[in-house]
């Protein structure tokens, strides 16, 4: 998988058209680098890009950013809601894929001194990017804002981490960082600035900082009033969200809010957004409200629904959840082919796909088959007794059929591995060593693919056996085939572990694959018979 890490620059400009496109035309125009978001704030004054790549192209892109801001953006004459202290104010570094925070780290230092040798302006460094305990919150770093910064340049404890202490007066200081994915949410309320602050202060952290600590951890929020939407905001940053969800934060203030008579009208989320913390909101209202929704889409759209957040415009998630914008499809070419073409494709004269693609598609309908018997048992006024029941035993079979449908595609594409590694040259010792060493790898993904087909179809066992018992007893048939399909994907797995397997010479590797796939098929073969047994003694 390709290294992925995500840099959010927020610029002080968010009125200006022209500044704004020059910059993010600055960052589309950086090879490597894609732009996922351009975020403008016209009380804000400020705009907030989002774009992905590898790390030596994002800190590419930052700078080229950074020379436009450089050229068009002048602090002496800004002014906005938000905090801020230079024209390129904040530039983060955000782990995506395949990356450490220690990378991003490299990232953030290499960025900050760039940018301080060939522009000439200070920068700090902020989060896992500094070493100073005082300098670690963003907040801390920006307090004094830039009519503050010609103070803080010339006290010795506020040097900067990169350039000269001495202001830049067109540009001010930036704070670049490396740190979790933040999530920038705005809470809306009809009420004034004061009363919105006075929620912000007591939600975050800080709180009133000496005197009265807040009550949510990893939150920062301020309160601000947006003249275009004639209406207060609760503007909230949650710097980690396993620490803090978006729901619990959106409640706290609806909380305060009705304590001071209050409305709140929706909320907003500013950039991007994780699929997970999207996800546990919605967990959190299901369970709140009693409610069984399996569909991810459909979960999403409770979120959108609770948290209002299509309030100030329309919220897409296509283009507004982080996971989405980097990799929108995710099932390959062979998953997404209607059945009759697939079918061709197995039929033809091609080995890939074969019996590998075949066993996943297997297990994946044994586990498609038992959520369908459960869904026939739901909702059902005729079997209501066991609602219950049946909300507990269908999504794990519904997560296994759509966790085994990857494995279509990957048990072709661990063939094409291994074959592409046959092909290597092997005229010097050199290339002999590298091209068995590629053959090692693409047959150990061989084995892996269906071993991992073999685990997760037996998974759905137990789930299987329960809706034997108790399930609609009319679709009794299909309960039936889905147990013989199930074990069948197992043993489609197994003979492909055992094929593979003849390739490997490490004995003690071959032994303990051997065991485990062979436990795996006894297994498939035991269950198999309580299931069809269990359904069996049903009348």
């Amino acid at each position: 998988m390709p290294q992925i890490v995500e840099c959010v620059p927020n610029f002080s400009e968010g009125r200006n058209k022209e500044v704004i496109e020059a910059i993010a035309a600055a960052i589309v125009q950086t090879s490597g680098c894609s732009l996922l978001d351009v975020d403008p704030g016209q009380s804000t004054n400020r705009t907030v890009y989002t774009f992905v790549g590898s790390p030596e192209d994002v800190v590419d892109g930052a700078m080229n950013a950074a020379r436009v801001a450089h050229s068009m953006i002048d602090m002496r004459s800004h002014h906005g809601e938000h905090p801020r202290m230079g024209a390129m104010d904040v530039c983060p570094f955000i782990p995506v894929q395949d990356v450490t925070m220690e990378d991003c780290v490299a990232c953030a230092k290499e960025f900050g001194e760039r940018l301080s040798v060939e522009l000439g302006v200070p920068v700090y460094l902020y989060g896992a990017a500094s070493n100073c305990e005082e300098r670690k919150s963003l907040p801390d770093v920006r307090s004094g804002e830039y009519e503050g910064l010609t103070d803080k340049l010339n006290d010795p404890n506020w040097k900067p981490d990169y350039g000269l202490p001495e202001l830049v007066p067109h540009w001010g200081a930036t704070c670049v960082g490396a740190r979790k994915f933040l999530i920038a949410y705005n809470i809306n309320m009809l009420a004034t600035k004061e009363q919105a602050h006075r929620v912000a202060l007591n939600i975050r952290e800080n709180g009133r900082g000496e005197t009265k600590e807040g009550r949510l951890k990893c939150v920062q929020a301020i309160g601000w009033y947006l003249e275009e939407a004639n209406m207060a905001q609760v503007s909230v940053n949650i710097t980690d969200s396993e620490v803090t969800g978006i729901h619990q934060a959106y409640e706290e203030c609806v909380k305060d809010a009705e304590e001071l008579n209050l409305a709140v009208v929706g909320s907003q989320i500013v950039g991007l957004v994780p699929l997970k913390a999207m996800l546990d909101t919605a967990d959190y209202y299901m369970e709140k409200e009693n409610l069984f929704i399996l569909e991810e889409d459909q979960k999403l759209r409770l979120v959108i629904n609770r948290l209002g957040l299509n309030s100030l415009g329309a919220f897409s998630p296509k283009e507004r959840i982080v996971e989405y914008m980097i990799q929108p499809e995710k099932e390959g070419p062979l998953a997404n082919m209607d059945v009759r073409d697939f079918i061709l494709t197995v039929g033809s004269r091609s080995p890939s796909p074969g019996g590998g693609s075949v066993a996943a598609l297997c297990a994946s309908l044994g586990a498609a088959l038992g959520s369908m018997v459960g869904f026939l048992s739901y909702g059902n006024r005729k079997f209501a007794s066991i609602d219950s029941k049946m909300r507990s035993l269908i999504p794990p079979l519904y997560k296994g059929m759509k966790d085994l449908v990857p494995f279509i595609d990957a048990d072709a594409a661990a063939f094409s591995e291994f074959m592409l590694a046959m092909k290597l040259p092997k005229k010097t010792e050199e290339e002999q060593k590298l091209r068995d060493e590629a053959m090692k790898q693409g047959m150990l993904t061989a084995i892996k693919v269906p071993m991992c087909v073999a685990q997760i179809a037996n998974g759905m066992w137990p789930h299987l056996k329960e809706l034997a018992k108790v399930g609609n007893i009319n679709c009794k048939s299909d309960l039936q085939v889905g147990a013989r399909v199930l074990e069948t994907g197992v043993w489609g797995a197994y003979y492909n572990v055992m094929i593979n397997l003849t390739q490997i010479e490490d004995k003690e590797f071959t032994d303990k694959v051997k065991s485990d796939i062979d436990a795996a098929v006894a297994l498939a073969q035991k269950e198999r018979d309580e299931v069809l047994s269990i359904i069996e003694e049903r009348k």
